[in-house]
């Protein structure tokens, strides 16, 4: 249950602030929140992290979302046959899956996907992302922390035999 509750949470938040940041935005409006280091901006995506593909057009749109779609399948997959009862690996799989399908939401609605949140470290500009880019990236994290340490539990469990 917890692996479905997480995934629907972030979709939710997700959607909700795309929606919110979509109604109060004109596209690549931008607005300081914290001068210099953050601001709330709204532009599109068509490709994926840092606008990698964002100009292959019409083939690179269901690429995305093929792989969004291998994600979700995979990886509730994965989580069914080998993670259900590790509490850490259901929530990094989870915030994964929550996030490829806030993305993929977007990719189907409207051919990008929404991303508003823009990080500024002195001269360096980050690429905007969103809450769904937020999730898998914590996920993605979480994910190599968990299995590390599943790992270790299995070696030292097999030394005790």
């Amino acid at each position: 249950m917890l692996y479905f509750l997480t995934i629907l949470c972030i979709v939710a938040a997700d959607q909700a602030s795309k929606t919110l940041v979509m109604r109060s935005f004109s596209l690549y409006e931008s607005r300081p929140i914290i001068d210099g280091l953050f601001n709330l901006v709204y532009v599109t995506n068509t490709g994926a992290a840092f606008s990698f593909l964002s100009d292959a057009g019409t083939w690179g749109h269901w690429f995305f979302v093929g792989v969004a779609l291998l994600a979700v399948v995979g990886f509730t997959w994965g989580w069914w046959v080998w993670a259900r009862t590790n509490r850490l690996l259901t929530v990094a799989m989870a915030l994964i899956v929550g996030g490829a399908i806030g993305n993929l939401i977007d990719r189907l609605r409207f051919g990008a996907v929404v991303d508003f949140l823009d990080v500024l470290l002195g001269s360096y500009h980050w690429p905007a992302f969103n809450v769904a880019d937020s999730c898998i990236c914590v996920g993605a994290g979480l994910y190599i922390v968990a299995a590390m340490l599943v790992d270790r539990q299995e070696k030292n469990e097999g030394g005790k035999a």
